[in-house]
């Protein structure tokens, strides 16, 4: 088979990571979580109160930081921040309630695109975020975009949180969703859109498993394709 990137752009509590680590799994590919990589920044500035405002200060913290993913014994795929892990922290609220204004910024927005660029060139790669599509690889043989009622994505969120122990309010979850929304579709550096050529796929009322299902179905026929183009 044909070895693809598959770039999957989208709203937050969608299902996008939680999916593309399921397909990325299914198909054998290696899975890089964007997001996590601008949370783990927002974590790093925030622990060393980095002014948000200046370039200097930013591209100092800049250089400070290193990101990697590491299998856990138990499979799971978990974010180091300077060696420590940091999975757990960074999927709090108060990293979610800052991180959209963190990844506006055009230094770090260009920091993460370099590094992203360099892990997603081995191909054969599943890779989630804002603009995968758009800016990161928009030679990307699979693009998806996915959207999701924003209620449904609140309640999906407390859901999530829960588990987690957390508990917070469902009009809380929504403010802090509806804010990241405005943020990432306005912001200057790379917003939120649909890729040219991405395929949409409404989240609202389709099953984990049928989302798996439907972009796996959708890489196995783009693969197939690349092989059989490749022999005509």
């Amino acid at each position: 088979m044909q070895k693809i990137i598959i770039a999957i752009d989208g709203y937050s509590s969608c299902g996008k990571s939680t999916t593309a680590k399921a397909v990325a799994k299914h198909l054998g590919f290696a899975y890089i979580d964007t997001g996590a990589m601008y949370r783990a920044v927002t974590l790093y500035f925030l622990q060393n109160h980095v002014s948000f405002t200046n370039p200097k200060d930013i591209q100092r913290a800049l250089e400070q930081i290193s990101i990697e993913f590491r299998r856990s014994a138990e499979g799971r795929n978990e974010t180091y921040l300077n060696g420590l892990n940091v999975e757990d922290e960074i999927r709090k609220l108060y990293i979610a309630n800052q991180v959209s204004e963190v990844s506006a910024i055009a230094e770090v927005r260009h920091a993460m695109v370099e590094q992203q660029r360099k892990m997603g060139r081995k191909r054969n790669v599943v890779m989630d975020g804002r603009d995968i599509g758009t800016v990161v690889f928009p030679d990307a043989e699979l693009k998806v975009f996915m959207t999701a009622d924003p209620l449904i994505r609140a309640q999906r969120r407390q859901q999530e949180l829960f588990e987690k122990g957390e508990v917070l309010g469902l009009e809380e979850i929504l403010a802090n969703i509806q804010k990241r929304d405005l943020i990432d579709t306005t912001r200057q550096e790379s917003p939120l859109r649909q890729a040219s050529g991405a395929l949409l796929v409404d989240t609202s009322f389709m099953t984990l498993d049928e989302q798996i299902e439907h972009i796996c179905l959708l890489a196995d026929g783009v693969r197939y394709h690349k092989t059989v183009s490749s022999h005509v």
